[in-house]
């Protein structure tokens, strides 16, 4: 479950890839990124679904 690599593209990666950097670098899990506190409404609650979706969480698409 621990995270091993993040790719983004897109217009604003670069807001975006630290927070996944920070993951990768502390071996945190997809569910820790899900736990995390994200501010609304910001680009890194994008993370957070995409994250929580990997446990069927996300409240925002549709879990499969």
């Amino acid at each position: 479950g621990t995270l091993l690599g993040a790719q983004i593209v897109g217009p604003e990666a670069s807001e975006l890839i630290g927070e996944l950097t920070l993951a990768v670098r502390n071996e945190l899990t997809a569910a820790d990124v899900a736990h995390t506190v994200h501010a609304h409404p910001t680009l890194g609650e994008a993370l957070m679904e995409a994250a929580a979706n990997v446990d069927g969480e996300a409240i925002h698409t549709v879990n499969r």
